[in-house]
């Protein structure tokens, strides 16, 4: 909890200097980059968070990883978190910027589960019910297929859920039809 205090203080920070240095967009996608380097090596996230490699190692080899292909900005952030020993918040503070940067943005994450890949009207059908839901300008839609639904789709956007399948509504047919009325229970 600390931790994630922490990650969102400097996040915020963060947003706050590349909003004045008008930087904000390329510092958002540097983020994104941390974030896919991070997710797509293990290796790099154990670094991180292991207490006996040496925090200037661990300055090495991010410096090597990013210096040159993000803005100084990020590099700055990347080199004051080493410095200051706080290199395992380095992902969390990567995330938290972006839900920081989708608030101060007004951008809407959603996540759709269907049985078959959404084509383009249904898609824009399913942004405009999250918008309407979330009172968001724009929306980013995270699409996932799984055959399992059968049909229909399971809509998550913030804390809400509607679940339109066709998998629970013959859940629900199940449990309707063990509760038979007609039958007296002893």
């Amino acid at each position: 909890m600390v931790d994630s205090r922490a990650a969102s203080r400097y996040a915020k920070s963060l947003l706050g200097l590349a909003i004045e240095q008008n930087a904000l967009d390329q510092v958002q996608a540097d983020m994104q980059l941390f974030s896919k380097v991070v997710d797509g090596s293990k290796e790099l996230g154990l670094v991180l968070r292991n207490p006996i490699i040496k925090h200037d190692k661990k300055r090495d080899i991010l410096e090597k990883l990013f210096k040159g292909k993000v803005h100084s900005l990020t590099m700055a952030i990347i080199d004051i978190i080493t410095k200051k020993n706080r290199e395992p918040l380095l992902p969390v503070i990567a995330k938290e910027f972006q839900a920081q940067y989708n608030e101060y943005k007004g951008v809407g994450k959603a996540t759709v589960t269907t049985a078959v890949p959404l084509d383009a009207k249904l898609r824009g059908e399913i942004e405009k019910i999250v918008k309407d839901l979330s009172n968001k300008k724009s929306i980013d839609l995270t699409e996932k297929v799984d055959a399992s639904l059968i049909g229909g789709f399971v809509l998550n956007v913030g804390d809400r859920q509607i679940d339109a399948s066709i998998k629970s509504k013959l859940k629900s047919l199940k449990v309707e039809f063990t509760q038979n009325p007609f039958i007296k229970e002893f």
